[in-house]
């Protein structure tokens, strides 16, 4: 409800106003101010003297924008809400009012060709007026909405109450002034309250580029001259309208046409033609302009008071402002004045009546909007009409109008016909009740004329009385005044001399305490200077001391690097000795073993022909005995008999047992052969094994002497880096240390420390992992020379125990054959008793026969024997040489093992010599870094010598050394300008008698006086 009230009651114009700053013809002229702003407040005050009369106003507005200002404060304060009011689908006007060349058409469209050329970038430059600003943010806000839309303008000019179209074809604005003339834009009623130009121009845009371009061109055809007043003077009025129309859809899925209008106003100036120096058609001009401003001054007045009749039909510009002034339209007044001191009288009036329209009331409402079948009605109609219209000028010649708008007209014509009637009979009416009311008054005149005439003596006698009065008054007053006004005066001399002795006895304090302080400061600079001396001597005696400690240190590294050269020549030349002499072991043992092997082949074979000998011999015995047996068959074949199964027994066991025999030489000699053929294999592995040992060893020889070179190009590598950077550092921290030593000495001990220790410790690790390398070789050389010693021992063992293994074979194949050949002999012991007892027993068979047998027995007797002595005899030498060949293989094999333990034992001597030196060599090398590392802590912290505050240096302090400002405000002013000032503040009309006192609060003398 009260919301509805509210919108009954309206709106009031909202009102805000713009100062400009002073034009450089006015600097140059040091024109007086006469208006300030406060914005914060957002009032305007205006304060002057003029021939004795002091003005002195305030003006409160909506907003106050002062000579500092920019366009882009006022449009997003001001304008930005009145733009989103049209995106809404209200109806909305800015327009700018005041005096000619305050600003108005800088503020509405900015540098013409700045502001018109569009966004750059999309950025508007900064001098962009209202209009370029207000389209750019149109087309932002509805391209941000994704909604359809269509745009359209006017652009029209008021000159000399005449209307013309800005956005009109070049064909049409090229015609002639009579002919352009007779062809001025109608101003028409639309039936609704408002009004329309009939024949104005509506272009469709699409970008604001299209508006700038649109706003460019019909900017250049409007009428500006220069004036005194501004050398662009805009000589009509321009409106410039935008007309948005935004397809809207309802929930039910209806699409509906919103529709706002922003009307931009650009108002020429009122300007005074003495002043601005319009002549002839400028005059004109200049006074159909200010006769237009008077009728919107007047429909002002008649809104802001309330009048019955608005006299909006006085003036066309008040007819296209109908709406905006009292109507359904949301209004913005920019109000444009200057502060100089020439304009005073056009800014009051220009701020009064802003001041007033603030009270004007505007009940806007929102358009209502239009179903899309409506508006496309609706632009049917139009389009009707304007055929209509075509088709009636193109028929007939001269000016021909439809019937419809013809019988429009003369109803419109009719109406104001009826409406003059009505006024005329009203003024009769008028003029009758005038003639009585002046009767009536000429009545009251007469009876009031003899009262006057007594009333005029009294008041002359009374006259006189006071005027005497007066003038003693007046006498005593000035008097008194003069005394006053020489009290202020010397009160304020006396207060200045007074100051200016207080600060000239503080100055003369502070004077003393400097040159106290600039003593004690040049005692501190010789103590620094004596300082810095001798800590540079130092710094140089240091740095000489370490170039001669880093030298020796090089001279160390080089000897140790040549050392650690020869001793690796002469593991190599070990490792070639020691691969030579393995390569002469090796060469020999094999031509032992050759040999070895064939001389066991030949024992072997002498064996053989020695059984098989045997063999022959006992089978040809047995052969000669059985045909004896044979022979003597028939003799003692009874006696055989019983006892050839004894003979044969016997007989089957001497043949056993020399088969056995037999046998068991056979597996022997296999034996042997097998053994010898596992010593062959053996000693290969051996001869493979030893090799790889020599190529291992090789190997670690080539990666330690690369690993030494390697490790000694690092080393020189980083002590050269190390004196490189130190001497660098050395240099720059001197130049540093010069500049300012006094700073600088903590930070150059701190960083020299840094980069000693940092490349101290560098080559402290270089070492320990050099170290580690040269114990890990070492250790593996080691491995290497105890597993090659553990191969060379098994190997001499197995040697040893397949010596021993063959010679207990060979003894246990020697008893083997002694108890068989002890069979062989007791079974022929057996046989030869048995024979023996058998001859004994047959010895009368036949003495011959025996005699034979026993000879037979006697020769195979003597055959065995010998056949026995030869295999002891091939046993014997066979056991011999086995026997010579062991020993020589395995004192062969000691002494390459012995070679082998010398060359290993002198290798590790070598490497147990080169970890000593290695070790001096490291003990050494960081003696020297300690030794570096004393004499730079003893050189940076017990001689050189930092500062010692002696506790005599004077602290900073800021002197307040008193301005010129300050100075000259403590100066007494002139006697004419304290007796003026004791006037301003105390004015002779306002003085009363009574005690003055002077002002305790100094005053610049340059304070402007309201």
């Amino acid at each position: 409800m009260s919301g509805r009230h509210e919108k009954e009651k309206g709106v009031n114009v909202q009102v805000l106003l713009r100062c400009r700053p002073f034009s450089d013809d006015e600097l140059r002229n040091n024109a007086p101010q006469v208006l300030t702003c406060n914005d914060y407040m957002r009032e305007v005050a205006v304060s002057q003297n003029i021939a004795g009369k002091h003005i002195d106003r305030v003006f409160t507005f909506d907003k106050v924008f002062g000579p500092t200002a920019q366009q882009k404060d006022l449009y997003e304060q001001a304008v930005v809400p009145i733009v989103n009011e049209v995106l809404e689908g209200f109806n909305c006007t800015i327009f700018a009012y005041g005096q000619t060349g305050t600003g108005k058409t800088y503020t509405m469209e900015g540098e013409c060709k700045k502001a018109k050329s569009g966004p750059n970038n999309g950025e508007l430059p900064l001098e962009a007026g209202v209009i370029p600003r207000a389209v750019k943010q149109i087309f932002d806000t509805l391209e941000s909405q994704n909604a359809e839309y269509s745009v359209k303008v006017t652009f029209l000019e008021l000159y000399n109450e005449e209307i013309t179209d800005l956005l009109a074809p070049e064909e049409i604005s090229r015609v002639s002034l009579e002919e352009k003339q007779k062809k001025q834009l109608p101003l028409m009623e639309d039936g609704k309250g408002g009004v329309l130009v009939r024949g104005l121009e509506e272009e469709i845009v699409t970008s604001a580029s299209e508006i700038f371009t649109l706003l460019e061109r019909g900017s250049a055809k409007r009428r500006t001259a220069e004036t005194f007043l501004n050398k662009q003077s805009s000589r009509s009025h321009s409106l410039f309208s935008i007309t948005i129309h935004i397809k809207e859809a309802t929930p039910e899925g209806e699409e509906l046409i919103k529709c706002g209008k922003l009307n931009l106003v650009d108002l020429a100036g009122s300007e005074n033609i003495s002043r601005s120096g319009a002549r002839e058609g400028r005059a004109r001009e200049a006074g159909e302009i200010n006769k237009s401003l008077l009728t919107l001054g007047r429909v002002i007045n008649a809104l802001v008071e309330h009048l019955g009749h608005i006299p909006y039909r006085d003036s066309k510009l008040t007819r296209l402002l109908r709406d905006s002034l009292g109507g359904r339209t949301k209004t913005c007044i920019i109000a444009t004045v200057s502060p100089a001191v020439h304009c005073l009288e056009e800014t009051l009036s220009t701020l009064d009546y802003a001041h007033r329209a603030k009270n004007i009331k505007n009940k806007p409402e929102v358009n209502q909007k239009m179903m899309k079948t409506t508006l496309i009605k609706d632009l049917y109609g139009e389009i009707e009409r304007l055929k209509t219209e075509v088709y009636a000028a193109r028929e007939k010649n001269g000016v021909y109008i439809p019937k419809e708008r013809y019988y429009q007209e003369e109803s419109e014509r009719k109406a104001m016909a009826d409406q003059i009637d009505q006024m005329g009979a009203l003024m009769e009416t008028h003029q009758k009740q005038h003639e009585e009311l002046q009767d009536k008054y000429n009545s009251q005149v007469r009876q009031c004329s003899g009262l006057s005439s007594k009333l005029e003596l009294t008041e002359k006698n009374l006259n006189q009385t006071s005027k005497l009065l007066a003038n003693t008054e007046e006498d005593l007053k000035k008097c008194r005044y003069a005394l006053t006004e020489k009290d202020y005066i010397i009160s304020e001399q006396r207060r200045a001399e007074n100051a200016l002795a207080h600060l000239a006895c503080v100055l003369r304090s502070d004077l003393e305490k400097a040159l106290h302080d600039n003593a004690s400061l040049f005692q501190k600079i010789g103590r620094e200077d004596k300082l810095n001396t001798d800590n540079r001597s130092v710094v140089s005696n240091f740095q000489a001391e370490l170039a001669q400690q880093i030298g020796s240190l090089c001279n160390m590294v080089d000897s140790s690097v040549s050392q650690q050269n020869d001793l690796l020549q002469h593991v190599e030349k070990l490792c070639h000795s020691f691969f030579d002499i393995h390569d002469k072991a090796v060469t020999d043992m094999k031509k032992k073993v050759t040999t070895s092997r064939a001389l066991y082949i030949s024992h072997m074979e002498a064996v053989q022909n020695v059984v098989r000998l045997h063999k022959a011999g006992s089978n040809a015995s047995l052969e000669e005995i059985s045909t004896l047996a044979s022979s003597n068959a028939h003799s003692i074949e009874e006696f055989l008999e019983s006892e050839a199964r004894e003979g044969a027994s016997i007989y089957d066991n001497l043949q056993t047992t020399l088969s056995t025999q037999q046998g068991e030489i056979a597996i022997f000699a296999r034996d042997l052969r097998q053994r010898f053929h596992a010593a062959i294999e053996q000693t290969k592995d051996i001869s493979e094994y030893t090799n790889g040992f020599l190529q291992k060893l090789k190997e670690e020889s080539k990666s330690l002497e690369n690993f030494a070179v390697k490790a000694d190009d690092i080393q020189m590598n980083n002590i050269a880096e190390f004196q490189k950077a130190y001497e660098e550092q050395s240099k720059s921290d001197a130049e540093k240390l010069i500049a300012d030593m006094t700073n600088l000495v903590s930070n150059h001990i701190r960083c020299q420390k840094e980069l000693v220790d940092a490349r101290l410790v560098n080559l402290r690790e270089n070492a320990v992992a050099n170290k580690t390398f040269l114990d890990g070789h070492a250790s593996t050389m080691k491995g290497i020379t105890s597993d090659a010693k553990r191969k060379w021992q098994e190997f001499s063992t197995q040697a040893e125990n397949d010596a021993k293994g063959g010679a207990d074979d060979s003894s246990a194949k020697h008893c083997r054959m002694e108890l068989l050949l002890q069979q062989c002999v007791s079974n022929g012991e057996s046989a030869f008793k048995h024979w023996k007892r058998t001859h004994e027993l047959l010895n009368e068979m036949g003495s011959k026969h025996a005699s034979e047998l026993i000879s037979l027995t006697r020769n195979a007797s003597d055959s065995n024997e010998q056949h026995d002595a030869e295999v002891d005899t091939a046993r014997a030498v066979a056991e011999q040489d086995v026997a010579k060949n062991s020993e020589d293989l395995l004192q062969h094999i000691d002494s390459a093992s012995e070679q082998e333990r010398a060359s290993i034992s002198e290798i590790s001597d070598n490497v147990k010599a080169h970890e000593k030196t290695i070790d001096l060599f490291r003990g050494s090398h960081v003696g020297q870094a300690a030794c570096i590392k004393e004499k730079a802590q003893e050189t940076f912290q017990q001689q050189y010598m930092d500062y010692d505050p002696s506790g005599t240096t004077p602290t900073r302090c800021e002197s307040e050394i008193p301005s010129k400002v300050t100075i000259e405000s403590l100066r007494a002013m002139p006697m004419d300008s304290l007796a003026e000032e004791f006037r301003e503040n105390n004015s002779y009309e306002s003085f009363e008698v009574k005690e003055l006192k002077p002002s305790l609060i100094p005053r610049s003398p340059l304070t402007q006086l309201n």
